[in-house]
């Protein structure tokens, strides 16, 4: 096994579980972190351990271990904590073997399969007292943080709707996923609901304090017909490929409407068989003012002129977040605008201080369930459904949220 010197500096040691195009992406920036090692790596494909494992090398003048088996990987006592970017339908059952090792947990964003997973990792977590967080990057970006600001600072008022979506063309992706060794196929070959709610439900969660003041109450999920990946199939593979036999259950476009306890509404979209440009159609809307992120802009009551929306630019630099300000000092690196970069040193502070994550495991759980119970709604006619309380009550006073400079919960 690799042996890593634990004596010169303070170090957090990452075992990698999954190393596709996300796993690759997440270790490159994993190794310009000075505090972090990387013992061991763990994927089903040898080309991807051995791609990875040289990139180790290079950067950083070790190799790391690589398993086949990731069990292998969670045995080891030279780790902390374990980065899970699998494939969307194993992340909880390795995150949960994660914990119950003594692992930090931290997952890859995808929606749960069931509620059992939900539950189970709420109460592993609980169990073994080992934290488990989605990396949500979309929590961390510039944008999404600055209007945090904004609504902590009381400039929306009361908030009354949010809205979001991923609203993103992967007719490529999908379509060559068995070509790629890509796991989205198979779920919309298979699945139809919100299959992948949380980069925008992680900001409008944060910003309405679910699970700490207040929770999900119902969901409605309503599906299109499918038609989007036949067409590109059909135009682009032609009619005597093998995919163009394939009867694809994920509807081209899926609405979600989730109504909270204290009355809010929240709007999610998924939109990504059809032609289109990338948006996560953001929206924040309450008693003082209105945010929509497709025009960039804004609409203060009182303040904006009557009726006219402004940029949404010179509120963004005049209500910074703080650590946006510090992270643009310091410089912004990383994938996706920097955002990466930001939610895994979230993570590695929050095992270097061994504290819980600043996205927990009733964030973790809320968010993941919302793919199942939407694939339930829309399975049995858009009939509402009941979101569980993975707090089991304790939403109504958490007590002190966790403190610090990644804190999605309180600003310093």
């Amino acid at each position: 096994m690799t042996t890593i010197d634990k004596t010169t500096l303070e170090q957090v040691r990452l075992g990698v579980v999954g190393l596709g195009g996300r796993g690759s992406g997440l270790l490159s920036l994993l190794l310009n972190m000075d505090d972090v090692v990387i013992p061991a790596i763990s994927d089903l494909y040898d080309d991807r351990m051995e791609k990875n494992a040289d990139s180790v090398y290079k950067k950083r003048g070790y190799k790391p271990d690589t398993y086949k088996d990731y069990r292998q990987l969670l045995q080891r006592k030279d780790i902390d904590g374990v980065i899970i970017p699998s494939s969307w339908t194993v992340h909880a059952e390795i995150a949960i073997e994660a914990m119950q090792s003594g692992k930090y947990a931290a997952m890859e964003v995808g929606g749960a399969s069931s509620i059992d997973e939900c539950w189970d990792l709420v109460k592993t977590s609980q169990r073994t007292g080992m934290p488990c967080m989605m990396l949500e990057n979309c929590c961390y970006g510039r944008e999404e943080m600055a209007l945090m600001n904004m609504i902590k600072k009381g400039l929306f008022g009361e908030l009354i709707h949010c809205q979001g979506g991923y609203e993103h063309d992967l007719r490529s992706e999908v379509s060559n996923g068995i070509v790629n060794r890509h796991y989205r196929f198979r779920n919309y070959e298979n699945r139809n609901g919100e299959l992948y709610p949380t980069h925008e439900l992680g900001p409008i969660a944060k910003y309405l304090n679910i699970n700490r003041g207040n929770r999900l109450l119902t969901l409605t999920s309503m599906s299109s017909k499918s038609r989007g990946l036949h067409k590109y199939i059909m135009d682009n593979m032609g009619p005597e490929h093998h995919l163009a036999s394939v009867d694809f259950t994920q509807g081209d476009v899926v609405t979600t409407m989730i109504k909270c306890a204290h009355g809010e509404t929240i709007f999610l979209i998924h939109d990504t068989t059809l032609p289109r440009p990338y948006s996560r159609g953001g929206r924040v809307q309450g008693t003082k003012g209105i945010w929509t992120e497709d025009n960039a802009s804004i609409y203060f009551d009182g303040i904006s002129p009557l009726d006219q929306w402004e940029p949404f630019k010179k509120y963004m630099e005049t209500y910074e977040h703080p650590l946006w300000k510090w992270y643009r000092e310091e410089g912004v690196r990383g994938g996706h605008g920097g955002m990466d970069y930001l939610v895994l040193r979230a993570y590695v502070e929050s095992i270097k201080n061994q504290t819980d994550t600043p996205i927990d495991v009733y964030d973790t759980a809320t968010w993941m369930a919302v793919t199942c119970l939407s694939e339930e709604s829309v399975a049995t006619g858009s009939t509402p459904v009941v979101v569980p309380d993975f707090t089991n009550g304790k939403w109504i006073d958490r007590g002190q949220p966790l403190p610090g400079k990644y804190s999605l919960d309180v600003i310093e």
